[in-house]
């Protein structure tokens, strides 16, 4: 054997020893999500990111909501490096970016067109114009009720309800005896679950967290109008267990045909019209969120995004998993699956553009109008120091907001009076924000 033979034999095997370590070194993507449907809905579609990416595998972590932020936030502040690519909303992405505890995204490929996301969404997912999450889907806050019911009961819920409006269906659709409620809405305690509904709530009766000072306003007259009519609601036309009821246990109990009305996410929607897994499917209306006359209406605005950690130890991979998750073609992918009714929704201008998805989807323009009604630099009626529609953008909310949730569910479950509920948070939201040295 000559020493050119030997060299190209010697060249053939090192190119198949690499080979063989190529297709061993395939990046592992730990992915933690939230346990919604859309996102259920993602994991079983993945086979076709896979099959583009074969040097790329996937494991999942599903979390419930409460589940998910405690771990997430924690694995994060610690550079833990537990997740590749993380779900999380608009309340973190900011204060985390500025901590630089996420992976700029600014580099995404033309194709991927940034500019089609919708501007307010886009805008919750920036830092100084540097975008450091996508958004899987985006929402607000709207009103969902069973036509039939209203019909029967004589009551009109109109496009743009007044809760004086809501006050009047809840008690002309309940009806326990045959085990439908007049209304569901959350109770389990949560800064992201019964805090956020009830803030949006408060913002339209002209209630704040904070006034210009940053003290706390659970003293306030508006605060205890907005707790009394919320635990009227619930005490007289709720379903039982509320104060254990979130978004996932409400939209059950709808789809069952138990709630007369509901107000939550906008991407209920799709779920709430599914003929495979709601029976009321075909009966559902929808309106904007209900006002107190005071110009302000009970909106949201909120995304489920994906992030990546910058303890991660493989960013490129994981942006071009948030890449194709966030895309038009998965859009299309879950639309070409599912049906256009079932795509993301409230991410992109090119979508409400889309006819095809405009005569599927009966929610379509009234989550437009919602996400476009919430404010987030003005979210209620009097001015505050803060940003944030259903939640107060700074570091130290979570905590408090989840105390508080606290409180308001212990007051649904009767273990508390209005007073009593509002006067602990009152207590515990200045002692909190005096040790974070906003309030002396």
């Amino acid at each position: 054997m000559n020493t050119l033979t030997r060299a190209l034999m010697g060249a053939t095997a090192l190119c198949a020893l690499g080979i063989a370590a190529s297709a061993q070194e395939a990046t592992t993507l730990t992915i933690a999500t939230v346990n919604n449907g859309d996102m259920v809905r993602m994991q079983g579609l993945t086979d076709a990111f896979t099959e583009q990416h074969p040097d790329i595998e996937l494991e999942w972590v599903t979390l419930e909501e409460n589940v998910l932020r405690q771990n997430v936030t924690t694995d994060i502040a610690t550079s833990g490096g537990q997740y590749d690519v993380i779900t999380i909303g608009t309340y973190e992405v900011p204060i985390w970016g500025k901590q630089g505890w996420l992976v700029p995204l600014n580099d995404l490929p033309a194709e991927y067109d940034v500019d089609d996301i919708l501007p307010p969404i886009r805008a919750g997912l920036s830092v100084d114009d540097t975008l450091f999450a996508v958004p899987f889907y985006g929402e607000s806050s709207f009103v969902m009720y069973r036509k039939d019911l209203a019909e029967a009961a004589g009551v009109t819920i109109p496009d743009q309800p007044t809760w004086d409006d809501i006050k009047a269906a809840a008690a002309a659709m309940n009806d326990p005896d045959n085990g439908i409620y007049g209304i569901c809405l959350r109770g389990k305690a949560g800064w992201g679950e019964n805090t956020a509904f009830i803030t949006t709530m408060a913002n339209s009766y002209g209630a704040r967290w904070f006034d210009e000072n940053w003290q706390p306003q659970f003293d306030s007259p508006e605060w205890k109008a907005t707790i009394t009519d919320y635990l009227d609601l619930m005490t007289n036309y709720g379903p039982p267990g509320a104060s254990s009821n979130g978004f996932n246990e409400n939209l059950t109990l709808f789809q069952q045909g138990k709630c007369g009305m509901w107000i939550d996410a906008t991407v209920a929607g799709s779920f709430v019209t599914d003929p495979n897994n709601s029976t009321v499917a075909d009966q559902v209306g929808f309106a904007l969120g209900p006002d107190s006359g005071q110009g302000k209406r009970a909106n949201w605005l909120w995304a489920w995004s994906l992030a990546i950690p910058s303890s991660s130890d493989a960013p490129d991979a994981a942006k071009q998993f948030v890449a194709w998750a966030t895309s038009k073609e998965y859009t299309e992918l879950v639309a070409e699956n599912e049906g256009w009714a079932n795509v993301p929704p409230g991410t992109r201008t090119s979508l409400y553009e889309n006819q095809e998805y405009l005569a599927a989807a009966p929610f379509a323009q009234m989550t437009i109008d919602s996400i476009n009604a919430a404010d987030p630099n003005s979210p209620t009626v009097q001015p505050v120091p803060y940003t944030g529609v259903q939640f107060v953008a700074i570091p130290e909310f979570q905590g408090i907001g989840t105390a508080v949730g606290q409180e308001f569910s212990a007051a649904l479950a009767g273990e508390k009076t209005v007073d009593e509920a509002l006067a602990a948070a009152q207590e515990l939201a200045v002692q909190e924000m005096t040790t974070a040295g906003y309030i002396q």
